[in-house]
């Protein structure tokens, strides 16, 4: 077989994983993420945005899903003198074999923190108009040979002639304000002669009144970075904010302090005092803070003001996980951190915590809940995949499902 039969070969396998990524997935974003993870899988693609224009909305590109390391959620551009307009309107792509800083405002912006060493602007429609622009790049200083960009093209295509309604790029509910910024946040815990490198960079921002997501496999980082922005420990390297203030070396006493005017926690294991019931666990809480909720208004938004008097014993597991979370609110916290909430507990029973959950949120509360269950990614406004120590792709869940 000579060379030209194997490049055809490659393509046409390429093809057939391309249009399985499509044709198997449940909705078009999950087409999108199909195709976006086999490209970046292929080694073509360091970093991968998809934009939208809200053209009934505000009238800019706002990012709908990327692959990378590094949080997308708060940039928007006009629609006008940059790379995303020039491609929206001429439909044409853009291709730098080698990018220098200074070429377009929107990239310099978007990559402030990790420099591009090559770059594809693509247009991204369905059968009917326009919707937005796909910006693929690289950042391990190589570039995108012919057949990379070819591949890449044929990725969009692919996708556009695929799309069937146009409610891919549609407005999402608008984030507040960041509550919770981290940066090139790096962890290693060392054993004797083992150096074990558990964050190898990991940057994250969680905003006011959301439901924040972060999913990996178990080993990924992700209880680590939740002990670091939670307070409990330190990072190695990086910054870490809240509320505009730095808490990047903060000793233990300004930490201890965080956590008890701003945080609260719900664990895995429920850690309810055995001796107290439901009222008096929380009432202990309560009297650590200045300005506590009233006990039984917690345990009314997790639908447990009737179990006021029971003890631990005398609950379930499920209504136990539901009397942490009531705990978590009687400090009033400004952010809840929450660890593998439903892992100890059955299909049925993790439905009714994460309805208490959602509750939570609904009525103002910002939650950022580590998991492995794919399935809890559903009702999150935005979901966070760590890989390796790192954060590796971020989602804007536009419709988020009911628990």
């Amino acid at each position: 077989m000579d060379v030209s039969k194997k490049q055809l070969l490659q393509q046409y396998q390429l093809i057939r994983k391309l249009r399985d990524g499509i044709t198997k997935a449940d909705s078009i974003e999950e087409a999108l993420k199909n195709c976006f993870h086999l490209i970046t899988d292929l080694g073509g693609v360091d970093i991968a945005i998809s934009w939208y224009l809200d053209k009934n909305g505000d009238g800019k590109f706002h990012p709908d899903y990327w692959i990378g390391d590094i949080d997308f959620t708060a940039y928007s551009f006009e629609n006008s003198q940059n790379i995303l307009s020039d491609v929206y309107t001429s439909e044409q792509s853009k291709w730098f074999i080698e990018y220098e800083k200074g070429t377009d405002i929107v990239v310099d912006q978007l990559f402030d923190q990790s420099s591009v060493s090559s770059l594809l602007c693509l247009p991204f429609s369905d059968q009917r108009q326009n919707l937005g622009c796909l910006i693929l790049a690289k950042t391990d200083g190589t570039h995108f040979s012919v057949e990379q960009a070819d591949i890449c093209e044929m990725l969009a295509l692919m996708i556009s002639m695929e799309i069937e309604e146009s409610d891919l790029f549609t407005s999402s509910k608008q984030l507040a304000n960041i509550l919770l910024s981290a940066r090139n946040i790096k962890k290693q815990f060392v054993n004797g002669e083992i150096v074990t490198q558990v964050l190898k960079g990991v940057n994250i921002d969680v905003y006011e009144g959301e439901l924040l997501v972060v999913l990996g496999e178990s080993g990924c980082g992700k209880s680590t970075m939740l002990n670091i922005i939670g307070g409990m420990d330190q990072a190695d390297e990086g910054t870490f904010t809240f509320m505009g203030k730095d808490y990047s070396f903060a000793s233990q006493e300004e930490l201890t302090l965080y956590r008890r005017d701003n945080i609260g926690f719900i664990f895995q294991s429920y850690n309810l005092m055995p001796n107290l019931n439901a009222k008096q666990n929380l009432d202990l809480i309560g009297e650590l803070v200045d300005d506590p909720m009233d006990s039984e208004e917690a345990l009314e938004l997790v639908g447990l003001k009737e179990k006021k008097n029971n003890y631990p014993s005398q609950l379930s597991g499920g209504q136990q996980q539901r009397i942490s979370i009531a705990r978590a609110l009687i400090k009033r916290p400004k952010l809840i951190f929450a660890d593998e909430p439903t892992a100890a507990l059955d299909y049925a029973t993790s439905i009714e915590v994460l309805e208490a959950m959602e509750n939570v949120v609904h009525n103002g509360a910002t939650i950022v809940m580590v998991t492995h269950n794919e399935e809890i990614t559903r009702m999150a406004n935005r979901v966070i995949r760590m890989r390796n120590g790192k954060t590796y792709e971020i989602t804007i869940n536009k419709r988020p499902t009911k628990a």
